[in-house]
């Protein structure tokens, strides 16, 4: 977006990790700004959005990207694995959109930008309260569209499946924590089954200029997409035998990450991941 010449404004819980994000587009000369916001909180948007306004003016363009995930067999997550997923991955994206949309109305124009998941088009052993949240959100963002497309609004639902950001190192861990996180940094970091950022970027950037309804990439997600709404029998089928090379929910050995991640390695201190 910064490349587009786009005005931005950021925001993020940690100040520290927020302040090295504007750092890294401040170099890239775009003018942005960041605000400190949660945003499962409402009160916490309302001054996000307020302040946003103030210095850069009315907002053409949301984008909903926050969202946190939780890796595990389903017997070692527990009710609260579900909320904090909702509360992120749903109510994150909710309540900036229902925030913003009274002024799009009125503009009769804007574009809402939803990054979802592949998570929410077919459900993911090991990522229940992740896929949950995400089939959420898909079912608000394809609904929103229609409500919505004649007050001149495009929302736009993103269903990626992995990217090469290195955010294994922030997901959450349950039960076989080492072997979980072994397969789950593998996965993000393979080419072909994962994809980089700078490509992912582009793919959505060009969506919401077009205002497409909804966005599926890499090809293996479109793959999936299509023999589960064809042939749910079938996915259901495939989805049982990955599960069972995924470590069980106690006992077994336990991995450590090996070369095959290192593409998510290089990711993690590029996009701020880590320090």
């Amino acid at each position: 977006m910064a490349d587009e010449g786009a005005r931005l404004a950021i925001c993020g819980r940690d100040p520290e990790s927020l302040e090295r994000a504007r750092a890294s587009l401040a170099k890239l000369g775009a003018e942005v700004i960041a605000v400190p916001a949660d945003v499962t909180d409402p009160a916490s948007v309302g001054e996000l959005i307020e302040a946003v306004r103030q210095r850069l003016g009315l907002i053409d363009v949301l984008i909903n990207n926050a969202g946190v995930i939780e890796v595990g067999h389903a017997v070692t997550m527990s009710v609260a694995d579900y909320e904090e997923a909702m509360a992120t991955n749903f109510w994150g994206m909710l309540y900036p959109t229902l925030a913003l949309l009274p002024e799009m109305r009125a503009r009769r124009s804007g574009r809402i930008v939803n990054i979802t998941s592949i998570g929410g088009k077919l459900g993911i052993p090991h990522l229940l309260p992740y896929s949950a949240s995400k089939f959420a959100a898909v079912g608000f963002s394809q609904g929103l569209r229609a409500e919505v497309a004649a007050d001149g609004i495009k929302v736009v639902t993103v269903c990626p499946g992995l990217i090469r950001t290195g955010s294994p190192r922030n997901a959450i861990f349950r039960g076989q924590h080492r072997s979980e996180y072994a397969w789950f940094s593998i996965s993000d970091a393979l080419p072909g089954l994962s994809i980089s950022a700078e490509n992912a970027a582009r793919r959505i950037v060009a969506a919401c200029r077009r205002g497409d309804a909804e966005v599926l990439f890499p090809v293996p997600v479109r793959v999936a997409a299509v023999v589960n709404a064809v042939a749910p029998g079938l996915t259901a089928t495939v989805l049982a035998a990955v599960d069972r090379l995924l470590p069980g929910p106690d006992g077994g050995s336990r991995p450590s990450p090996s070369w095959l991640s290192r593409l998510g390695d290089r990711a993690a201190k590029k996009y701020n991941q880590i320090a």
